[in-house]
């Protein structure tokens, strides 16, 4: 079966993938500049910043740097999307949209997290050998086909969000009663067309017993034949409802597109085709490059059936010192992404109250909180007391964030012992009074 990853495939999924990865990052890095840094004024070095542990070095630029900053990782998006200096234009997206994702911790999301592993992934994948400005400029680097291990990487990555993310929602709140789905859904009643559905007790639990077995059973489906236009058409379904329901920016757009790379890698080739009968510039454009590239107006579609049973199959032809390389690389990130999901069961006490082990681990949309308080801040130089409020130095969203989970209380309470030992203050202690 190992054998398999080295098959060599039609590069026309990757070349997809790379498109839309392109388009989805300009979309996303658009809104956390014009968003969060312009209106909201987060990434601004003046003010606080909850921090990764171990990156507490990780500071915003002043402006007018951060914004030059952005438009630079804009223009990288841009040029993956069009092929052109494309590992160089990566490798600035890896870094620059990582930089970002670890200046705020109060802004994690999931998907977040998996651009950062899918712009890493992305640098070492050949997505610019066809359909790209660098082949048009170097026809040298144009390959027809590529191993199979390349789609596989990103098939696995998609696999184990919709696997842990269905592992996590077994539990008695979501199956049992129906929330803190039946409580969101329930703020939607009053929608246009749909409101009324959004009332029904039934919907929330409908909603949360589907939305576990698709997330693990998914992959599964999706891997044959068979049930793969009907699992296409759960996941069509499943994102776009999450779409209207909730602001959960690129995630359902980057998921259907990992999805798609499920179904044979020779598809694109037929939507192009479709595409191209449909509108005459993409016909122009396709007879250009096909002529760039001097390949035959009609390419052999296969399935993956036929990709992984044919007795003629090839393979690609690189050393089994680099096999094995490819091997340990890929078994590592396996062994990284099957394991960091699990280290909550090595914490004490329930995650969705304690919040450790929560990050990385896929558990999307299982819980509601909220909080209230203040701190109390006491010193062996004041006669009284001082109460704080979070609000006084943080976003709305900080603050929200903050007072639910534990890890940045704590952060926060450090935060105000430095300030006012900076300030004179003698034997500063911190008590967070949150409810």
């Amino acid at each position: 079966m190992l054998k398999r990853l080295f098959a060599e495939v039609d590069i026309a999924s990757l070349v997809f993938f790379r498109i839309l990865f392109g388009i989805l990052a300009f979309a996303d890095i658009m809104g956390l500049w014009t968003y969060y840094h312009l209106w909201e004024d987060d990434f601004n070095p003046h003010k606080f910043q909850f921090k990764y542990y171990g990156f507490e070095w990780v500071q915003p630029l002043p402006e007018p740097f951060m914004s030059i900053f952005f438009l630079l990782l804009l223009s990288a998006a841009v040029l993956i999307t069009i092929g052109y200096k494309y590992r160089a234009s990566v490798l600035a997206l890896f870094l620059g949209f990582t930089y970002v994702f670890l200046l705020e911790k109060a802004h994690y999301l999931n998907h977040g997290y998996l651009f950062c592993w899918l712009s890493f992934v992305m640098i070492f994948l050949p997505a610019n050998r066809d359909f790209s400005k660098d082949v048009a400029l170097n026809t040298s680097l144009y390959r027809r086909t590529i191993p199979y291990y390349n789609i596989f990487i990103l098939q696995f990555l998609m696999g184990v969000v919709y696997f842990f993310g269905g592992l996590a929602k077994i539990n008695a709140d979501w199956l049992m009663h129906a929330m803190p789905l039946k409580m969101w859904i329930g703020y939607k009643s009053e929608m246009p067309i749909l409101g009324w559905l959004w009332k029904q007790e039934i919907t929330a639990f409908v909603m949360s017993w589907s939305g576990m077995l698709l997330d693990l059973l998914i992959v599964f489906f999706l891997f044959f034949r068979r049930t793969r236009l009907i699992a296409l058409f759960f996941i069509l379904s499943f994102h776009i409802i999450n779409t209207i329901l909730f602001q959960i920016g690129i995630f359902p757009w980057l998921s259907i597109g990992l999805t798609l790379l499920f179904f044979p890698p020779t598809r694109p080739r037929m939507w192009m085709d479709w595409l191209a009968n449909k509108v005459k510039v993409v016909k122009k454009i396709q007879m250009w490059w096909k002529e760039k590239v001097q390949t035959p107006e009609n390419i052999e579609q296969q399935s993956w059936k036929e990709i992984f049973s044919a007795e003629s199959i090839s393979f690609s032809p690189i050393s089994n010192l680099k096999k094995k390389g490819v091997l340990l690389t890929i078994g590592l990130l396996i062994v990284i992404h099957c394991t960091l999901p699990l280290r909550q069961h090595l914490y004490p006490g329930p995650t969705a109250w304690t919040e450790e082990g929560h990050r990385y681990s896929w558990r999307m949309m299982l819980r509601q909180k909220s909080a209230y308080g203040s701190f109390i801040i006491k010193s062996s130089d004041w006669k009284n007391e001082k109460r704080i409020s979070p609000n006084e130095f943080l976003s709305k969203k900080q603050a929200r964030k903050m007072r639910t989970h534990p890890d940045m209380i704590l952060q926060f309470a450090h935060f105000l012992r430095d300030k006012f030992e900076a300030e004179g203050a003698k034997d500063v202690e911190v008590y967070a009074k949150i409810q």
